[in-house]
C-alpha cells in the first residue's frame, strides 16, 4: 500500500483488476465444461444464467469431443501388438452431445417464453433450485453446489460404467465435468465473499486513514493495513497524499470522504 515510484510498477489497483479478471475466466471457462450437466442439474435456471458465448463454446466442445473419441479410438486400434479397449456401456460421449443438443432445444423453448414473457421470473440470473434429492443433505447453499453436485456427478462417472450404462469417454466427461462444477461454484462463492469482505476492509480502515491524516495513528494500527511507521515530521500536504493513495487502494467511498474532509478544512481556515 505504500506509494511507489516509477510507471513501470504495478499499483495495487492494476493488481486487483488482474485477479478479478483472471477469476472470471476461470468462471467462464469451468462454465463451458459444466454447462451440459447443469441443464440436467438445475433445470429451472434463468434466462440469463447462460450467456449466448458459454452457449456457443459449450456446442462447439460437444460436436469435437465426440469427433475426438473417435478419431482416438481408430489410432488405437491402428497401433500393432497393442489394443485398448474401454469400458463397454450403452452411452458414450456421442449420445451424451446428442442428448445436450436435443435438452438445449427444450431450455431453449422454455428460455424463449421467458424472454417474451418477462414476468414470468422474477431474477434471469438465478442458477434454480437445485433437485430434490439435495434437500435431505446436510448443509446450506453453497455447501450442495460447491460440494454435493459436484461429489454426486463425480460418484456417477464411477459407480455407471460399472453396470455397462457408460463407456470410458463418457465417464472420463463426467469426472472433468465434476471438478469444473466444484472450481466455477467455488469461484463464485469466493467472488461475492470478496466483494462483502472488501466492504467491510474499507469500513475498518477508514478511521486507520484518517488518524494517519490526524498524525495520530500507531505502529500497530499501521500493520493492520500492511503499513509501515510514517515519519512524524513530514509535511502535511504530503501526509494527505500518503492517506489518498491508501485510500484509493482500499475503496473509492474512503477516498470521497477524505476530499471532502480537505474541503471543510480548507473552507474554515
Amino acid at each position: 500500500m505504500i506509494p511507489t515510484q516509477g510507471s513501470s510498477q504495478q499499483s495495487p489497483m492494476d493488481i486487483h483488476s488482474f485477479e478479478k479478471a483472471m477469476m472470471n475466466v476461470v468462471y467462464n471457462v469451468c462454465s463451458i465444461v459444466t454447462m451440459p450437466v447443469e441443464m440436467v442439474l438445475r433445470p429451472q435456471y434463468g434466462s440469463q444464467y447462460c450467456p449466448p458465448v458459454i452457449m456457443v463454446f459449450t456446442a462447439v466442445m460437444m460436436i469435437v469431443l465426440p469427433v475426438f473419441s473417435a478419431m482416438a479410438d481408430g489410432f488405437s486400434r491402428m497401433l500393432p501388438f497393442a489394443r485398448f479397449h474401454g469400458t463397454i456401456g450403452f452411452f458414450g460421449i456421442g449420445t451424451l452431445s446428442k442428448l445436450y443438443f436435443m435438452g438445449s432445444f427444450v431450455h431453449g423453448l422454455r428460455i424463449w417464453t421467458r424472454m417474451v414473457k418477462m414476468e414470468r421470473e422474477s431474477i434471469s440470473t438465478s442458477e434454480g433450485p437445485a433437485l430434490p434429492i439435495f434437500r435431505i443433505l446436510p448443509g446450506g447453499w453453497w455447501v450442495v453446489r460447491i460440494i454435493w453436485e459436484p461429489l454426486f456427478v463425480f460418484t456417477l462417472s464411477l459407480v455407471l460404467p460399472n453396470f455397462f450404462i457408460l463407456q470410458s469417454s463418457a465417464a472420463h466427461y463426467l469426472m472433468l465435468a465434476a471438478l469444473a462444477l466444484a472450481m466455477k461454484q467455488y469461484t463464485a462463492w469466493y467472488m461475492q465473499w470478496k466483494f462483502l469482505r472488501d466492504l467491510l476492509d474499507a469500513r475498518n480502515a477508514g478511521p486507520i486513514i484518517a488518524k494517519i491524516v490526524d498524525n495520530t495513528a500507531t505502529e500497530d494500527e499501521l500493520a493492520t493495513i500492511h503499513l509501515a511507521s510514517i515519519p512524524k515530521d513530514i509535511p502535511d500536504d504530503l501526509r494527505r497524499d500518503t492517506a489518498s493513495h491508501i485510500a484509493r487502494a482500499f475503496s473509492p467511498e474512503i477516498q470521497t470522504n477524505l476530499q471532502k474532509g480537505e474541503l471543510n478544512d480548507q473552507q474554515t481556515r
